[in-house]
């Protein structure tokens, strides 16, 4: 694992959103994490508190939570370059009600609450960039459950492939249907009729 290769594209993913400073990006490297993640490696689970944000340097992860009736249901996906937490947890300091899981062996950078209220003091562009991503963040998530409620799966599932190209071939059917709300044949059946519409 080159660490100043992983640093560099978390690095490079601020500075997309605002500038940093060489001195910047020294105080914001001292305060990072490097986790290492195999394969079905749990990142957080149920109950406990989500201390950390956390960035997808390598490899992919999955949010989910257990119903009554003892089903997953996937809330998140991620891949690299991605941003995956339950803010819930986060933001409230309350148990967390999902687990997050590497879905491949993976490599997460984190930085904890306290360390990202230092950064917000000591580099005022982290603050900005966090504002930012948190309207980002909102933003999905109200499309998200607009779209729950109020489009057809094949709609849900053909904006799912254009908005995130390539990230359906990362995962199971069995995650990505969860994901969408929909059975796995279901899914299949979407994915030829999807397949036939764009040939």
């Amino acid at each position: 694992m080159d660490t100043d290769i992983i640093i560099s594209q978390l690095i490079e993913h601020m500075r997309e959103i605002v500038p940093l400073q060489d001195t910047d990006i020294d105080y914001i490297t001292s305060k990072l994490q490097i986790i290492p993640l195999k394969k079905k490696e749990f990142l957080l689970r149920e109950g406990e508190v989500s201390r950390h944000m956390r960035f997808i340097a390598q490899g992919s992860l999955y949010a989910y939570h257990i119903d009554e009736k003892g089903k997953e249901n996937i809330t998140q996906l991620g891949i690299e370059n991605w941003w995956i937490n339950d803010l819930y947890s986060y933001l409230s300091e309350l148990p967390s009600r999902m687990y997050i899981q590497a879905n491949e062996d993976a490599i997460i950078l984190q930085i904890s609450k306290n360390n990202l209220e230092l950064l917000y003091k000591e580099v005022p562009a982290i603050s900005e960039f966090w504002r930012l991503k948190m309207q980002s963040a909102y933003v999905t998530l109200q499309e998200r459950t607009f779209e729950h409620s109020r489009v057809d799966a094949y709609t849900k599932y053909r904006t799912f492939v254009t908005t995130y190209r390539n990230i359906e071939q990362r995962f199971p059917q069995y995650m990505v249907a969860s994901f969408l709300g929909i059975t796995v044949e279901y899914l299949s059946y979407l994915r030829k009729k999807h397949l036939s519409d764009v040939s």
